[in-house]
C-alpha cells in the first residue's frame, strides 16, 4: 500500500481546499519544503504536489516549488494544475516532476492528452479522475459530465495509462470516509491499473480498509494536516509494506 501525502500550493504556501472551493482555504504551512521534509523524514517516498494557482489560471505557476520539492528532498513527484501545453509538461518535468497529472484536460481536450502520451511516453503520467455519482467531473468540480468513470478508465488504460487516481468530490475534504464500493468496482474492473485512492480518508482505519478493498495507494491531505493520521502511524504503514 503505496502512501502519498498531498501537498496543495497558493501563493508559494501549503493549504487545503474543502470539495475544491477555494472560498474554504486554510493555510498549514507557508514553507511547502519542510512539510516534505517532514513527509520524507517519516519515511515515505512519494508527493501529490497540486498547484491551485496554476488550475485557477490555466497554466503551470508554482514550478518554482516544485524545482525546491525535487531538488531537496529525494521523494518521487507527481504534479498537477494548469498543465494544458506541452510547454506546461517540459516546464514540470524539468523542474524534477517524475509524473504530470492530468485530470480535466483529459476530459475536455482528449487529443491534446493523446499528444502528450505519444510525445513523453505514457508511464510519465498519473491520470486523475473526478468523480461525482459515478460520472466524471470537472471544473473546480462544479460541472459533471455524462462520462462514465469506468469508460473514461478504459478509453486511457487502453493507451497506455497504469497509474489512475480517484476522488469522490462529495468525500474531499469532509473527513467523512473513502468511497470504497466506488474503487471496489474501478479494481474490479482494472486489475491491471495501478490504481491510487483519493478523498475523504480521515483515520488510518481508511487506509487499511482501501488496502483490503485492492487498491495500489491512497492520496492523504486533510487527514494529516488535522492530526486524525500521525506521521509515525503513516511511517509505520510504509515499513509494514516494504516487508
Amino acid at each position: 500500500m503505496e502512501i502519498i501525502p498531498a501537498i496543495d500550493i497558493i501563493d508559494g504556501k501549503c493549504v487545503r481546499l474543502t470539495q475544491g472551493d477555494y472560498a474554504q482555504k486554510k493555510v498549514y504551512n507557508e514553507h511547502p519544503l519542510e512539510v516534505a521534509r517532514a513527509f520524507e523524514d517519516a519515511g515515505l517516498q512519494r508527493l501529490h504536489l497540486v498547484d491551485l494557482d496554476g488550475a485557477k489560471a490555466g497554466a503551470v505557476r508554482n514550478w518554482k516549488v516544485l524545482e525546491a520539492l525535487a531538488g531537496k528532498t529525494g521523494l518521487v513527484i507527481d504534479f498537477g494544475g494548469g498543465i494544458k501545453t506541452a510547454a506546461d509538461v517540459d516546464i514540470i518535468f524539468n523542474s524534477g516532476a517524475a509524473l504530470a497529472t492530468i485530470g480535466s484536460l483529459a476530459v475536455k481536450e482528449p487529443e491534446v492528452f493523446v499528444g502528450f502520451l505519444e510525445q513523453y511516453g505514457a508511464e510519465r503520467f498519473f491520470l486523475g479522475a473526478d468523480v461525482k455519482n459515478e460520472k466524471i467531473a470537472v471544473g473546480g468540480w462544479l460541472e459533471t459530465t455524462d462520462k462514465w468513470v469506468y469508460d473514461f478508465i478504459e478509453d486511457y488504460s487502453g493507451k497506455g495509462i497504469r497509474q489512475v487516481f480517484c476522488t469522490d468530490v462529495s468525500k474531499d475534504g469532509l473527513l467523512q470516509g473513502p468511497s470504497l464500493d466506488l474503487y471496489k468496482n474501478i479494481v474490479g474492473k482494472f486489475p491491471q491499473l495501478h490504481f491510487i485512492a483519493s478523498g475523504g480518508v480521515s483515520e488510518l482505519d481508511d487506509v487499511h480498509r482501501l488496502e483490503e478493498a485492492g487498491c495500489k495507494g491512497v492520496i492523504i491531505g486533510k487527514a494529516i494536516y488535522e492530526g486524525r493520521i500521525t506521521l509515525q502511524e503513516l511511517s509505520r504503514v510504509a515499513l509494514t509494506t516494504k516487508k
